[in-house]
């Protein structure tokens, strides 16, 4: 598909994932990687992200930002080998040049990596689509003219989303609860949590099933049955909305720290 030109930039929601890991809690979603927690007052002409989402409540689909003249907006999310749009503005004096789409997280060893591009046009305005071929958490940023990825682009917004891939997932819990799981993890019907066969204990692993949005640490080994990637704890399959599924495919992706 040929990438389209200018197109108006559209007004949205933003979705950022948490990094915290509990042995018995889940996460929304928060601060992007290598950010604090604690509220900070943002850079001068920068714009914070906003919306974020609770654990497991509707995904607000989008995530936007602007600043130092450049906004982006795209979707929060996708799935591996999907396309993922992004559309946003530049200072008008930029239209006809090429805006480069970087995006770095653990995948691109935390260094800006170029990954799509588009020209500017009338307005300033730019539509980049990457085609997702790695599934993680990235940031993601648009810069003026073509950049080499150690370019300096501090002034350009960034705006963070996730890359699922489709997975097999179950859930498990009743006539377990009050048992310790192979990660010493006690077992409660409230426990928030997933097994995995490989994945280190305290992994965070990030879901998506049918808009709704969840990270929870790997506290069992499993599942060894229904070719399941991941066993989910009756209540991540209840904040998930998985709990009537039983075994379904999710979008999930572990969340190197």
């Amino acid at each position: 598909m040929t990438l389209a030109l200018a197109v108006l930039s559209v007004s949205t929601g933003l979705l950022a994932p948490s990094t915290a890991i509990a042995a018995s809690g889940g996460s929304g979603l928060g601060p992007a990687p290598g950010t604090s927690s604690k509220s900070q007052p943002p850079a001068r002409g920068s714009s914070t992200q906003s919306n974020p989402l609770g654990d497991g409540e509707a995904a607000s689909g989008t995530v936007t930002a602007s600043g130092n003249g450049i906004s982006i907006t795209s979707r929060a999310f996708a799935m591996l080998r999907q396309q993922l749009r992004f559309t946003g503005t530049v200072p008008a004096t930029a239209a006809g040049q090429v805006i480069e789409l970087q995006r770095r997280g653990s995948q691109t060893g935390w260094a800006w990596a170029n990954t799509a591009h588009a020209t500017a046009g009338g307005g300033g305005s730019f539509t980049i689509v990457w085609y997702t071929n790695h599934i993680g958490r990235f940031q993601f940023r648009a810069v003026i003219g073509l950049a080499s990825a150690a370019r300096a682009g501090s002034a350009s917004p960034s705006v963070t989303a996730i890359v699922y891939r489709p997975s097999i997932a179950s859930w498990y819990g009743p006539g377990m609860f009050g048992t310790v799981t192979a990660c010493g993890v006690k077992l409660r019907k409230g426990t928030l949590g997933v097994a995995n066969r490989t994945l280190p204990c305290g992994t965070e692993v990030a879901f998506y099933f049918q808009g709704r949005t969840l990270i929870v640490p790997v506290i069992d080994r499993g599942p060894y049955a229904n070719n399941a990637d991941w066993d989910l704890t009756e209540a991540t399959a209840n904040k998930l909305g998985f709990a009537d599924v039983g075994v379904g495919t999710v979008g999930a992706v572990p969340l190197p720290s």
